[in-house]
């Protein structure tokens, strides 16, 4: 029979195994963010802890909130006060929990972001590159032929159900893609060395316009919020399925 709730350290702990957390050098804590309420029996899962998506959990009588982007970053204000004072003080008053996971939920090898892209985009995956293998390499198998950089982008924005950004001639003909979620425009020159014919990821910078030029390997910025929907999605329905809670993924948009 399915439980109808986890408390909230064993839940934490189960995560931190799923995602092996331990091995990654992060920008930020991974795990147990905020405590709340010892009992979760009400999940809500979203891309990033704004407050948006705090109102809706507290709206949905949420015990437990998983996102991809939570808080705490390197480097960030330390101060409890405006907006950060505001976000605590919501979960807190709540008694919600927060949960966040960042690099481990793009490297997972069924729930991350990447393999969430792949089953999107149709993508069998061939290997991995960069550093802690979170660069993706794989084939396109929905055209019979050989694929172009157009195809590809034009497939990409039909999944997405927004407008990718190609940087490159549409007409080149593409063999192993590469791809990476989120702000991983910087990876672009390690997908290159490994052997990508064109590159995805969500943001894009100045200098990123330039390599893809120059290099002949296309790019393909198809939104940093777009591209991370799906694996936390995929996590909180994975935790409702194991323990018998409830999940509700909630999208709150965002058009970068």
């Amino acid at each position: 029979m399915l439980r109808k709730s986890v408390e909230r350290n064993v839940l934490a702990q189960f995560l931190a195994n799923e995602l092996q957390v331990a091995r990654f050098r992060d920008y930020c804590p991974n795990g147990l963010q905020v405590e709340g309420r010892r009992e979760i029996k009400r999940i809500i899962s979203g891309v990033t802890a704004c407050q948006a998506l705090l109102d809706e959990a507290v709206r949905l009588q949420a015990d437990a909130i998983l996102v991809h982007h939570g808080y705490f970053w390197r480097g960030e204000d330390m101060r409890v006060v405006g907006q950060k004072f505001q976000r605590l003080k919501t979960l807190i008053e709540n008694g919600i929990s927060l949960f966040a996971y960042h690099l481990p939920l793009d490297s997972h090898p069924t729930m991350g972001n990447n393999a969430q892209l792949a089953q999107l985009f149709g993508l069998e995956v061939t290997g991995r590159f960069g550093e802690d293998d979170l660069g993706w390499l794989g084939k396109w198998t929905g055209k019979k032929g050989v694929a172009t950089a157009g195809d590809i982008a034009s497939h990409v924005s039909s999944k997405l159900g927004r407008e990718a950004l190609l940087i490159g001639e549409t007409d080149q003909a593409v063999t192993t893609i590469a791809w990476c979620s989120g702000a991983a425009q910087n990876m672009l020159n390690a997908a290159i060395e490994a052997g990508a014919s064109i590159y995805i990821s969500g943001e894009i910078s100045e200098p990123t316009v330039h390599l893809a030029r120059e290099s002949e390997v296309p790019y393909l910025a198809c939104g940093h919020h777009a591209s991370e929907r799906y694996g936390v999605r995929a996590l909180g329905q994975f935790v409702a399925e194991q323990f018998g809670i409830e999940h509700r993924f909630v999208d709150i948009d965002n058009p970068v």
